[in-house]
Parts: structure tokens; sequence; C-alpha cells
């Protein structure tokens, strides 16, 4: 074996073990960042419970002003092809009754991998109103037909910000689920990694959210019928 052949796989044994410490300290502070990323939201809610999912993302659980309960996510999606990935904001109000109302959403761009989305869940197939994106829209076979109509009047608005993916209503509980970033391009097609280019969710990032599940809310508004325990 000469000199050369020798020096190159020194230089190699050098350069992977350079790259594998590089990657480990990249990923501990990605997750370190990731961890902090709900800490702003802190002063919008009561008795706040911090915790980190399994993907190491956190989810906030609070009480709005009204004693309801709050639960603020984060979901990464990467499950749709030649699509970056994507990552969600979902927030969802419980009830402190359950409500005598129906079940009915809406989700924008459907693929069938939405695997967060209340809407796939939900048996009854509605003509969604004509919006600016193509909206699947599902109910439980409850709803008359003024409630449809006030719900999609709702709908259409809604839908006309791209950021909005989905908002739903049952009698537990309303969500609405936001994009709250992108993927990396770079890190995507290149290295093929989740990246997501983000320091913190803004309250009002959360304010907005909140401000149109509460208009859902509204449009049907319900009557109480029993305790609600959690949030769904």
């Amino acid at each position: 074996m000469t000199v050369i052949n020798l020096a190159f796989m020194a230089f190699a044994a050098v350069s992977l073990g350079w790259l594998s410490m590089r990657a480990l300290r990249d990923h501990r502070m990605a997750l370190a960042e990731r961890s902090g990323l709900l800490d702003s939201l802190t002063v919008l809610f009561s008795d706040v419970n911090i915790r980190l999912g399994r993907d190491a993302f956190p989810v906030l659980v609070g009480k709005l002003p009204d004693q309801r309960s709050v639960k603020i996510e984060l979901i990464p999606d990467t499950l749709v092809f030649r699509r970056l990935p994507q990552l969600w904001l979902q927030v969802t109000l419980a009830e402190t009754d359950i409500q005598r109302r129906p079940s009915i959403g809406a989700l924008a761009r459907p693929t069938g991998a939405e695997f967060y989305s209340i809407v796939h869940e939900l048996p009854q197939w509605i003509d969604p109103p004509q919006a600016d994106v193509p909206l699947l829209v599902r109910g439980d076979g409850k709803a008359t037909a003024a409630q449809i109509e006030c719900v999609s009047a709702l709908f259409r608005s809604l839908f006309s910000d791209p950021t909005v993916k989905e908002a739903a209503i049952t009698p537990r509980v309303v969500r609405l689920t936001r994009q709250a970033a992108q993927g990396d391009r770079g890190s995507h097609l290149i290295l093929r990694q989740t990246r997501f280019p983000i320091g913190a969710i803004s309250p009002e990032q959360v304010k907005a959210a909140i401000a149109d599940a509460e208009i859902l809310r509204q449009v049907l508004p319900g009557e109480r019928s029993a305790a609600v325990s959690a949030v769904a």
C-alpha cells in the first residue's frame, strides 16, 4: 500500500468523522430549537403545560379566559411526494360541555394523506362551495340545509387565506389547522432532511387561528348536552 493510499484513507476517515460529528451537532441544535417553538405562547393562556411529543415537537395545553381548554400542536407532514415538507399549526378549542350541534369540516387541497384531519373521519360527503382552492367538505349527516349553507359561506371566506388547511367543528371541539412553515428546499432536495426555517410560533399566529375558530363556533353555537372531560 503506497503512502498516497494511506494518506487518502486517513483523510477519508477524518472527513467521515467530522461529517458525523457535524451531523450529530446539527441534529441536537435542531431538537433544542424545536422544543422552544411554543414558549412565546404561554402569556396567552392560564394553567399552561408544555410537553414534547414523540417527534420532539412541543404540545401546549392551557385554558382560555372562559375556562375552555385549548390545545396547540405542531405537526410535521412529510407524506406527500413531490411537495416540500409542511409544518402545520393545529389549534383545538374544547367545549366545557358537549354541544348539540352537527359535525362538519372542510379540508383544502386534499390528498388523502392528511393523518391529522378530522374531515376524513366524517361519513357524509357535502358539495363544497366555490373557493380559491379545492375543498373536501364532509359532515356527520346531522346538519340542516340552512346550517350547511351558513358554514359553506364561512368556508369560502376562511379558505381565501392560502395558509388555512382545515377547519372543523364537532359537538366537542372546534379545530383550525394552518401552515406554520414549509421545509427548507435545499435540505430536503439535497440532503433529504426535514428542516423548518422557523424560530418560534408567534402569539399573533395563534390569536388569528383562535379568532377563526371562534367564528366557526358562532355559526354553529349548539346547546349544552353533557360534560366534556378533555381536549379531543
